[in-house]
């Protein structure tokens, strides 16, 4: 097993390899018609993803990295949960059919892997470089984790995205749907479709989640190998995961306290560093997931709850008219 030290451009071409091929398998062979993706599938591959990134953690992963590999998966992917609810009102604000939905997310997922992979290339510079922006990342997650405590701001209004006006100015877009093309032509000139603005719209959604889990990353490890190989299983297993809750929103509604306490403790954990105050890999591991698993064990029990009062509600009423 390679010490973490030793991570060489091999490594780096290995896994991003390794990577391109399974995209390519599930896109190629997989998903290579349009279809619907029902649960049982969506939760086969969620299942494939999660126990690909155990086995990169313990077969690949050097073992005194090994806890951070895992707590940054855990926190990318519990942040990406967040990020598959306005992408489901994304989809559902443009329309977008079920058997459509898969390939959008494919090629959003490819644009983030680059987006992500240079975002966190310029970070890992910034910290070698400039160790104190560690605090300034510390400080931006402490505000970020509070303002998503107390701001609604889920909205999705693709009119006032500032990349949509852009592309819509750069280009003319059809009125409907043409299948599952993001392109086509038109009398000879290049049209895209209403398809390719859902992409762009999940790409910008992407870029602004990003901003706020790249810094939590850097507050688990500052090894940029552990950093992006756990962004990117997190990112794969989006697609799946996507399918897996996206009908499951209002049984979440606590999931977001969850993710801002995480961020806010994340923060805190890197401004600590300025008086020397340090917490063990295995520690944070244990704090950020009793936090989210709190959270979605807090969210069940009160849908649960909702909806024994609805069918209480019901029996009154056909109580009261019979």
């Amino acid at each position: 097993m390679t010490d973490i030290a030793n991570i060489s451009w091999i490594h780096w071409a290995g896994f991003i390899g390794a990577v391109l091929f399974f995209l390519a398998l599930d896109l190629g062979v997989f998903h290579r018609k349009a279809h619907v993706v029902r649960f049982k599938e969506a939760l086969a591959w969620t299942t494939f993803w999660f126990s690909l990134a155990m086995a990169f953690a313990f077969f690949v992963v050097p073992p005194d990295s090994r806890t951070e590999f895992v707590t940054g998966y855990i926190l990318e992917l519990s942040l990406s949960m967040d990020n598959v609810f306005v992408i489901a009102l994304i989809f559902s604000y443009f329309r977008v059919r079920l058997e459509f939905q898969h390939r959008v997310l494919f090629w959003g997922i490819m644009g983030a892997l680059v987006m992500r992979g240079i975002m966190i290339g310029l970070g890992a510079k910034l910290v070698a470089e400039f160790h104190w922006v560690l605090y300034f990342f510390g400080a931006f997650l402490v505000l970020s984790g509070v303002k998503m405590l107390f701001v609604d701001d889920d909205g999705v209004e693709p009119g006032k995205n500032p990349v949509i006006r852009l592309v819509r100015r750069m280009f003319p877009v059809t009125p409907d749907f043409v299948g599952q093309k993001f392109t086509t032509r038109i009398d000879g000139t290049l049209y895209l479709t209403p398809l390719a603005l859902v992409l762009v719209m999940v790409e910008t959604t992407d870029l602004i989640f990003a901003v706020d889990s790249i810094p939590a990353i850097f507050g688990v490890t500052q090894k940029t190998f552990i950093v992006y190989t756990s962004n990117v299983f997190a990112i794969l297993g989006l697609r799946s995961l996507y399918f897996v809750l996206a009908g499951m929103i209002g049984y979440f509604r606590f999931l977001k306290v969850g993710l801002s306490l995480v961020l806010i403790y994340i923060g805190i954990k890197m401004l600590g560093m300025l008086w020397g105050l340090k917490i063990a890999p295995n520690t944070s591991l244990v704090i950020v997931v009793s936090i989210i698993s709190l959270s979605i064990a807090v969210s069940l029990a009160a849908a649960r709850m909702a909806r024994r009062e609805k069918e209480a509600e019901k029996r009154e009423d056909t109580e009261q008219r019979e």
